[in-house]
């Protein structure tokens, strides 16, 4: 199989779209300018994490040496390169968040979660992210991202809270996505 057909076969045609979008908004010599997007893209096609496989496949994709493409992808600690949980949690652990008390945050979250930095709970549901080394809200630390949303003035109290809410939704709204998905094809909505 050759390589332009190999990487069209590993990018689903709703991913190739995206990304040709983005590689759209670039002047033709420049569209290697597309990788980030199109790994976040990648990403959310493949779970939650990019194989190296998929790495090729955009790196053959936008014609650009694969090396460029794992540089990036190791740079920014939004690129997972791991089977993660369903859902992210990274608490920063830059300096205004650890002198508010990061730590404790951690070291709370571990606990009720039964997982260490870098762990995902057995069921597959949480990742705790190892290292987030700052999220930018110095403000309001110390601070987590739950799935890419920002929680601020963390107190363990707080971490309970807003890890029920936003779990329990995302969940919810997931369910429901599927159980409307059932119906249209047809089936019912039980199991899953």
């Amino acid at each position: 199989m050759s390589a332009s057909m190999e990487t069209t076969v590993l990018m689903t045609p709703e991913s190739l779209a995206k990304i040709d979008a983005w590689v759209a908004k670039y002047p033709v010599e420049q569209k290697q300018s597309a990788i980030l997007p199109a790994l976040h893209i990648l990403q959310e096609q493949n779970g939650g994490w990019v194989s190296r496989e998929l790495l090729d496949a955009i790196a053959d994709y936008l014609d650009m040496p694969r090396v460029l493409v794992y540089e990036v992808a190791t740079f920014y600690s939004m690129i997972e390169l791991e089977p993660v949980g369903r859902h992210m949690i990274a608490v920063c652990k830059n300096i205004a968040c650890m002198l508010c008390g990061a730590d404790n945050i951690v070291t709370y979250i571990e606990d009720k979660l039964g997982i260490r930095l870098g762990e995902t709970t057995p069921d597959g549901r949480i990742t705790l992210k190892v290292e987030e080394e700052c999220l930018a809200a110095c403000a309001g630390g110390p601070m987590m991202a739950v799935d890419g949303h920002y929680h601020e003035n963390l107190t363990p109290a707080r971490v309970d809270a807003v890890s029920y809410t936003h779990l329990r939704a995302h969940e919810t709204i997931h369910a429901i996505s599927y159980a409307v998905f059932c119906l249209k094809m047809g089936g019912g909505g039980g199991g899953g």
